[in-house]
């Protein structure tokens, strides 16, 4: 009877680090996929959205600032806010188009 017992605690995996590989690989892959790519998307969208900002466009800022492109430089940006008032703003400052929201 215990050589019964001691033959059944032998047949224990003998590598049980490789299910912990693949657990830790899995969750890896996971976080990849739903953290990294998508933020790593959203960077590239932005870096793509400043690079296009052109003249008469309808733009907010990061602070809430509605405006309207007046010039473009290679750093900064010129918004008309309101009736020949412009504010200036580093191109980073800007956050999306409001240009297609305003048409609708």
């Amino acid at each position: 009877m215990l050589n019964f017992i001691l033959a059944q605690a032998d047949a224990a995996p003998a590598n049980p680090w490789m299910g912990n590989l693949l657990l830790f690989g899995g969750i890896a892959i996971i976080f990849y996929f739903f953290m990294i790519r998508p933020q790593q998307k959203k960077q590239k969208d932005q870096k793509n959205f400043i690079e296009a900002i052109k003249k008469g466009d309808a733009v907010v800022t990061i602070g809430g600032l509605h405006g309207k492109v007046y010039s473009v430089d290679t750093d900064t940006i010129t918004l008309e806010v309101d009736k020949g008032m412009k504010l200036t703003f580093e191109k980073s400052a800007v956050s999306l188009d409001f240009t297609k929201k305003n048409t609708k």
